[in-house]
């Protein structure tokens, strides 16, 4: 009888998963990390090298294809179709304003924010792409390119992939997937060879972007716990750390959207906040709110310049190593975030999903990014020998940790931050197991909860694997490699432009009739 039933808890185990997307993604999985591990040198050649190619000839691939989702999403907001609804007529959010906010801004990036809400405009301050650094003009335009990188553009990417998905998933009942943004274009091909490759690079994309990013994280957090309790600096420390983070993350998925990642996306938030009100109050206060406003003003005045800034006449490095970089990374990272922003928003408007996603972190980003990023360039500027550059420029990890040591109670809010860092791991962790979980199950929404806990563990697992063997230098292997997959996840982005004006306009063109593919 026991043999008998082996067979039959396979079956209910893996009941929901599409076995071509399956095997694809394990077989992938498999060779990357076995060529990181084994061979990190020459991976981070080969990856590198990939890298410097598409940087070098495709980068305003990027810049362009970004810019016009931008532009489009703007329009979108103005137009007709903002009053349009992501499900049925029926359909109203499931999660209040605040616990949706929380949990797209702790998916989307809220662990960048900490960890670079310091590094990056100190680091813009001391080597800017043009003029003198340490200046306060360098200050400001420091600030400016921050704001860049973590603002308007950012989110546009994954507000285009979310919108798309979510408007093809719940009005026209497609599965939960990327593949379902091509329904108009393929048809019923989405269910073959053409939607297995554009999930399984999706989850390419989702697993090896959480991966690198759970090594970092744990990277950042073992300097952080070393600076508060002097906890060694060891690859081993890190992988417990991930061992960590992952049993916390699997606690959380088995609890389910409504209780464990939406309670501790909403603690994150709360926390975020408190540490935010702190630095602000006891910080330079005057000089953080008018260095706001500057900094505002001229991204607003520079921002179309930017966008479209290449670098061609001057040969500039700057834009590879940053803005092409960054673009690449969050179009990588647009699976995951998208399908997991998409599958919290339900009900809501067009309008409503823009604005939410695109306005309101935008918002959130600037006045942190102003405040942490504000008070390193104040003590900078105005107090010699502060300390917090050359640290930076030493290593990254510590800059938050150096920027609080020159504000009151540095003990306090050093375990806040810490904290901070590892609830926002968590939450990344557990969404990103989510998102896995129905790119492989179809988009089901009942795939067996053992079946999430393997994915989480297997996000664990294949970071660890990397830090013992390869340490850093197999990660930013990986790294290198998912903002490489970028490339074509960028085209796919910007079929999804199309294919979903295509569809709104289906809906106006014949009054209360759906497009043929509803």
């Amino acid at each position: 009888m026991t043999t008998g039933r082996h067979p039959t808890r396979a079956r209910a185990l893996f009941a929901t998963v599409n076995p071509v997307v399956f095997v694809a993604t394990g077989v992938i999985v498999a060779v990357f990390v076995l060529f990181g591990v084994v061979f990190p040198t020459i991976a981070g050649k080969v990856f590198g090298t990939l890298d410097a190619f598409i940087t070098k000839y495709f980068g305003w691939v990027y810049l362009l294809a970004v810019t016009c989702f931008l532009a489009f999403l703007l329009y979108l907001v103005f137009s007709r179709y903002g009053r349009i609804r992501l499900g049925q007529p029926e359909d109203r959010p499931k999660f209040g304003l605040l616990a949706w906010f929380s949990m797209l801004f702790s998916t989307g990036m809220g662990i960048g924010l900490v960890f670079w809400s310091v590094a990056e405009p100190i680091l813009h301050f001391q080597n800017p792409p043009s003029g003198e650094g340490g200046t306060p003009d360098a200050a400001r335009q420091a600030m400016v390119y921050t704001y860049f990188h973590w603002g308007l553009h950012a989110w546009a990417v994954y507000v285009v992939l979310g919108l798309s998905v979510a408007y093809f998933s719940y009005r026209h009942r497609l599965p939960l997937t990327i593949r379902s943004i091509f329904y108009p274009l393929l048809g019923d091909r989405i269910y073959g060879v053409s939607g297995h490759v554009i999930d399984i690079l999706a989850v390419f994309g989702t697993l090896f972007g959480l991966a690198t990013s759970l090594g970092f994280g744990a990277m950042q957090l073992n300097t952080g716990l070393h600076q508060l309790i002097g906890l060694p600096v060891s690859h081993w420390v890190q992988v417990g750390l991930i061992a960590t983070i992952t049993g916390v993350a699997v606690i959380s998925v088995l609890s389910g959207l409504d209780r464990g990642l939406k309670w501790l996306s909403v603690f994150n938030l709360a926390l975020a906040l408190l540490v935010l009100t702190f630095v602000l109050v006891l910080g330079p206060t005057l000089f953080i709110v008018q260095f706001l406003l500057d900094s505002t003003g001229t991204y607003l005045q520079q921002i179309v310049e930017l966008s479209l800034s290449t670098g061609a006449t001057t040969g500039s490095q700057w834009q590879k190593d940053w803005t092409i970089f960054y673009w690449g990374w969050w179009i990588a990272w647009s699976p995951f975030v998208g399908i997991f922003i998409a599958r919290i928003s339900r009900g809501r408007t067009i309008r409503e999903f823009i604005i939410g996603v695109l306005m309101m972190p935008t918002l959130f980003v600037l006045v942190w990014m102003t405040v942490f990023g504000g008070t390193a360039l104040h003590a900078e500027l105005f107090y010699e020998g502060s300390g917090i550059a050359s640290a930076v420029a030493e290593d990254t990890t510590l800059a938050l940790y150096v920027t609080l040591e020159r504000l009151p109670l540095t003990t306090l809010t050093s375990i806040a931050a810490t904290l901070l860092i590892a609830t926002y791991f968590v939450t990344s962790s557990d969404s990103g197991t989510h998102v896995i979980d129905k790119l492989i199950s179809r988009g089901s929404k009942h795939s067996p909860r053992r079946q999430r806990v393997i994915w989480g563990i297997t996000e664990g697992a294949v970071a660890a694997t990397l830090l013992i063997v390869g340490g850093a230098e197999a990660l930013n292997s990986l790294q290198t490699a998912s903002i490489t997959a970028g490339l074509p996840v960028a085209v796919i982005l910007v079929f999804a432009c199309v294919n979903l004006q295509r569809a709104l306009q289906r809906e106006y063109q014949v009054e209360g009739v759906k497009p043929p593919w509803g």
